[in-house]
């Protein structure tokens, strides 16, 4: 027998269960792109992002696809150009060519806090990217262990049920594949292919509430409630999100019926009709009036809409609503408009 007939064929040895589940989440992905589209991960360094990115570079070329990397320098910690230099070499040793490193100032402005600076900023550079690089698809690496810690955040705020459905799989061009897969699973990934996650000084502020949220509140609560507490709070935003969708739909039918048309540019809502609603499908129509009408999103609260429900539910000759962004809501005869006062 030939010493080539005796050879043992060459396996690859499957990859570990943190890898593939990782890879699979990514694959799954995929299915939404095109051939030969440039798909990019987001990536801060973190264990998240690095396994999210790792996955990316191993799978995108197997489907026809390219794999493209957008990181984002806030400048707000010592080292943080030498971090994206890191950043930027870990994903060429992956494979990784479509390389984008963007500044962004993410320091606070009046009224705004730490958190929602770095937010804006973040997604301000998205933008940029997308401008830069025509990406269509930008993957995000929030993990399960993530939508728990922004229910408990909607339910401190006493937000409403768009607040408690957490954060979408799917918005725009943004996807979240790994929402299903906790921080654990991806810092094993990490670990079992030899990369090295950059541990960001910022996540252990205990000034930032997300972080509290994490390092204090959720611990308390799995060792009350158990470690399943994680998962029920994912499958709440699952739930919420489900309602928030129909009740979207239904308050966009009811501003058919509410509405009177455009004065002046603004819209005007007929009073009766919102009277008719039930307060669920009312509170929205008021909330969308507010917004198209050029109160700024980030400052109307709850209270704002309420106040200007009670023009509607609790008429009594009160004057004008004071509304973010210098107008005034107002009732006149049966419509209700906002203006500037």
């Amino acid at each position: 027998m030939s010493s080539a007939a005796c050879r043992t064929p060459l396996t690859v040895p499957d990859p570990h269960p943190s890898v593939a589940a990782v890879r699979l989440a990514v694959r799954e992905a995929l299915r939404d792109t095109a051939d030969g589209e440039l798909v990019c991960a987001a990536v801060s360094g973190g264990a998240d992002s690095l396994a999210l990115l790792a996955a990316l570079a191993f799978e995108a070329p197997r489907h026809g696809r390219r794999a493209g990397m957008i990181h984002v320098d806030h400048g707000l910690v010592p080292g943080s150009a030498d971090q994206a230099e890191r950043v930027e070499s870990q994903a060429r040793q992956l494979g990784v060519t479509d390389v984008h490193v963007i500044s962004s100032d993410g320091r606070s402005r009046t009224g705004e806090g730490p958190e929602g600076a770095a937010r804006r900023a973040r997604y301000s550079a998205f933008a940029l990217a997308a401008r830069r690089t025509g990406y269509r698809h930008l993957y995000l690496a929030h993990t399960v262990d993530d939508q728990a810690e922004q229910v408990l955040l909607g339910l401190a705020r006493g937000s409403g049920t768009r607040s408690l459905a957490g954060m979408p799989a799917t918005r725009g061009e943004l996807r979240r594949p790994l929402l299903h897969l906790t921080h654990a699973m991806l810092v094993e990934a990490c670990r079992q292919q030899h990369l090295e996650p950059w541990s960001d000084p910022s996540n252990d502020d205990p000034a930032m509430t997300r972080n509290r949220v994490r390092h204090r509140v959720m611990p308390v609560l799995e060792a009350e409630l158990g470690p399943g507490i994680v998962a029920a709070l994912a499958r709440t935003a699952s739930l919420a999100r489900a309602d928030a969708d129909l009740l979207d739909v239904l308050a966009r039918e009811a501003w058919v019926r509410c509405e009177r048309g455009p004065a002046g540019g603004a819209p005007v809502l007929d009073v009766s009709a919102l009277v008719a609603e039930p307060d669920a499908l009312r509170g929205r129509v008021l909330r969308r009036l507010l917004l198209d009408s050029g109160a700024p999103a980030g400052d109307l609260t709850l209270g704002h809409v309420q106040s200007v429900s009670r023009l509607v539910t609790d008429w009594h000759g009160q004057g004008p609503v004071c509304i973010p962004g210098g107008l005034v809501a107002v009732r006149r005869y049966d419509t209700l408009v906002v203006e500037k006062p």
